[in-house]
């Protein structure tokens, strides 16, 4: 462990890492899912595959690592409430809870917690049912600066550091 320097703390199918097993980070999540479906498409039929594969799992509101273990935290946790079980998107990025507020502050803190003083803390949200403001409210603070990308600009990036104790 001593040479993971970084957490994904909710690696869903890893989408966000280019390299998608580096050596330097840990991938965690709440399940494993392996699914595969058929999607019809402007050119014909083509098949979809996902898997989420964590090293670890583990809850982001109670990650197993003790305090200031990390350099780096990517926190891009599910950001929809409604949606149904077998729906695609649940099964990629998972569901939250009725609770969102209190499961997201818990989560961030989490984080913040398991990050090295001075450690970066890398979150990614997507507005498509919450937005930014709501959840920046729930966690009790704004990243330092961040950017909106995405067809719609809908998807937040944003950085948060952690002070010196």
């Amino acid at each position: 462990m001593s040479e993971k320097k970084i957490l994904d703390a909710t690696c869903g199918s890893r989408t966000i890492w280019f390299n998608k097993h580096h050596p330097a980070a840990i991938y965690m999540d709440n399940r494993r899912e392996f699914d595969t479906r058929i999607w019809k498409s402007g050119d014909g039929l083509s098949e979809r595959t996902l898997t989420v594969d964590p090293d670890i799992i583990g809850d982001f509101t109670k990650i197993p690592f003790p305090d200031e273990s990390f350099n780096l935290v990517i926190f891009d946790p599910p950001h929809l409430k409604q949606a149904g079980e077998t729906a695609w998107l649940v099964k990629k990025y998972g569901k939250l809870s009725d609770d969102w507020p209190q499961m997201l502050h818990d989560g961030f803190e989490e984080c913040m917690r398991v990050l090295k003083p001075n450690g970066i803390l890398i979150f990614k949200w997507s507005e498509i049912q919450i937005a930014a403001d709501k959840v920046w409210k729930a966690i009790g603070q704004k990243p330092l600066f961040g950017h909106r990308s995405g067809k719609n600009s809908k998807t937040f990036w944003g950085c948060y550091m952690k002070g010196e104790q």
